[in-house]
């Protein structure tokens, strides 16, 4: 399973990934525990899960906290059961100062769905991530995912135009606003807006409904006419080019081009009545086919995939620079050399990394040698 130079898995890893391909909703729990805590294996895990993904729509539901996400998202885990879809919830709570657990913990939020098996709910930590995403949170979806998932949720925290975040997890991404909200309605205007395929106006059923509806409107059609042709792929998002993506090699046929195409719905519900569900559901596989149909989600695939590979790779040479440092008697040694005088900040730098270069750059060969980092173009 995964890939040949995939991380080794243990027999009995071996066996958990089987026991969740399986159809183990117990397998699945320790699989994604595995993945919270970062325990040993884990990778292998996720890595021998991976060509098994991709059969799951993904969905990101985020606004401002109040604006009633958990109740939305428990009668959307019912609608989806009752025409037949299997459903995971990931909540993305707010993450305990002491602990990096999630401070509301597993919750009993899916009051419509207990004790039915075909909806997997799990709450997990932000890890301190304003976004309300962690790569934790990734690897969760792809368990989901490859257990067979239909519909995969992710609620977030709800912090503002950082939850850009879930662009990078979630296909479809439906923005939560509560009526008479005209701060939130401001804070969508500083970012979050370019996030949403869709502005769901909840608790539609109180005073200011109408006007915050009218409000999104206007600032849907202001986002469709001036950007036109500008912005660069679904959500109306663009990630930021990078010369080693391999953008522009593809066939996707120009998917990104097409998704430009897709207007951003408002909609209306009252998520305690289940008002409005229905249609949401009807505009979310609305968005799932165009994604499909114009070859966009090829795209916003390799996108992620690309944004992944950068965290992990960061985070394991920054692994290797800490544990570096740490040979050279700690971070705290370093500084004081540095306020003596005896060295400075670039020299030090350049001294810890420059061991990591040189074996990239061995490993590279006589062919495709890499070319030496200038440090002063990063």
């Amino acid at each position: 399973m995964g890939g040949s130079d995939a991380p080794a898995l243990s027999d009995s890893d071996a066996k958990l990934v089987e026991d969740l391909l399986a159809g183990s909703h117990r397998a699945l729990a320790r699989v994604i525990t595995r993945i919270e805590n970062r325990a040993a294996g884990y990778r292998g895990i996720v890595a021998a899960l991976h060509e098994h993904t991709g059969g799951a729509d993904v969905i990101g539901i985020t606004g401002a906290p109040g604006a009633g996400k958990s109740t939305l998202v428990d009668k959307l885990a019912a609608a989806y059961r009752d025409r037949g879809d299997t459903v995971g919830v990931v909540a993305v709570d707010p993450s305990s100062p002491y602990t990096g657990g999630a401070v509301l913990g597993d919750r009993i939020r899916m009051a419509s769905n207990v004790g039915d098996m075909d909806v997997f709910f799990r709450s997990m930590s932000a890890r301190g991530q304003l976004g309300g995403l962690s790569m934790a949170t990734a690897d969760a979806v792809k368990a989901l995912d490859a257990f067979g998932k239909d519909v995969v949720i992710i609620e977030t925290v709800g912090a503002g135009q950082n939850e850009v975040d879930v662009v990078r997890t979630a296909d479809t991404v439906a923005v939560l606003v509560q009526p008479g909200s005209g701060d939130d309605v401001q804070t969508l205007k500083a970012g979050i807006l370019e996030i949403g395929d869709v502005f769901v106006v909840n608790k539609a059923d109180m005073d200011g409904a109408e006007r915050t509806l009218a409000e999104l409107e206007e600032m849907v059609h202001r986002r469709a006419s001036p950007t036109k042709g500008l912005d660069g792929g679904h959500h109306g998002f663009e990630v930021p080019d990078h010369p080693d993506d391999g953008e522009g090699d593809g066939d996707d046929g120009g998917g990104d081009d097409e998704a430009t195409e897709w207007t951003p719905e408002v909609l209306r519900t009252v998520a305690n009545t289940g008002e409005g569900v229905s249609e949401l559901i009807e505009t979310f596989d609305a968005h799932a086919a165009h994604l499909h149909e114009s070859g966009a989600i090829e795209s916003t695939k390799r996108r992620r995939y690309a944004e992944e590979i950068r965290t992990l790779v960061r985070s394991d040479v920054g692994a290797l620079a800490t544990a570096e440092i740490e040979r050279r008697g700690g971070i705290d040694a370093l500084a004081d050399s540095v306020r003596r005088r005896e060295t400075d900040p670039y020299s030090l730098a350049a001294e810890i990394v420059d061991p990591i270069a040189e074996c990239v750059e061995a490993d590279g060969g006589d062919d495709g040698r890499p070319e030496p980092v200038d440090r002063d173009a990063t």
